[in-house]
């Protein structure tokens, strides 16, 4: 099978799965994941292609949020994928590491990302939790899990490890500060870092707003 076929098979195989999903981590997230990764390895020539194509299209196939807390899910998952479609070994066990080293685990936890493609999905996956998408996509997940929108005496946590941030049931604005406005600074490629400046100030204008009608403000 040639790169294309693979990467489109992945494509439909991975909308069959997901589509219609309600909080969030839909088709249409890794649709955008998947784009925005293409834009930017465009900008990165020694990139694999096939790699950050295969990685943006598979790094959500078994979310360790949606396996209890397991981060060997999603490789797992994308192994069974991959090898049904007789990809390289080579290719599978990068995109296991992909999958392993794109999800946030804490905002004091070390990335460990290590290659160059590591680094583009984890900034395409990121910059779908900033900005306008982000906001509605934090929401939504916020949701789906029955947590507040806002408790104001409850003060957000930079957790240290990773059993620590996936065991928080902290209302949603927390959320923000937990995480989202932590990616401008965690992006990995200048690309990425172009790209989370105007969704960055946009989730702190939206914060803004947020309190200002909360307190009643005119």
């Amino acid at each position: 099978m040639n790169n294309e076929d693979l990467i489109s098979k992945t494509a439909d195989f991975i909308k069959q799965k997901m589509l219609g999903e309600g909080t969030g981590h839909d088709w249409w997230h890794v649709y955008r994941v998947w784009q925005v990764a293409k834009t930017i390895s465009n900008n990165e020539p020694e990139a694999d292609k096939l790699t950050v194509e295969l990685g943006a299209l598979l790094h959500d196939i078994a979310d360790w949020k949606f396996a209890d807390g397991d981060l060997e899910a999603g490789p797992k998952a994308a192994r069974v994928w991959l090898e049904s479609q007789k990809a390289d070994e080579e290719v599978i066990v990068h995109i296991e590491d992909i999958i392993r080293d794109t999800s946030f685990k804490g905002a004091q936890v070390d990335l460990g990302l290590k290659t160059l493609e590591a680094k583009i999905v984890f900034d395409a996956d990121k910059l779908d939790a900033i900005g306008a998408i982000g906001v509605a996509r934090t929401f939504a997940y916020g949701g789906s899990k029955n947590r507040p929108i806002y408790e104001p005496d409850q003060k957000p946590v930079m957790h240290a490890t990773f059993e620590e941030y996936k065991t928080n049931v902290s209302h949603t604005v927390n959320h923000f500060y937990e995480k989202l406005l932590l990616l401008k600074d965690l992006m990995q490629t200048d690309t990425g870092k172009q790209m989370a400046e105007r969704r960055h100030k946009y989730m702190e204008d939206f914060l803004d707003e947020f309190y200002k009608e909360w307190n009643g403000e005119i």
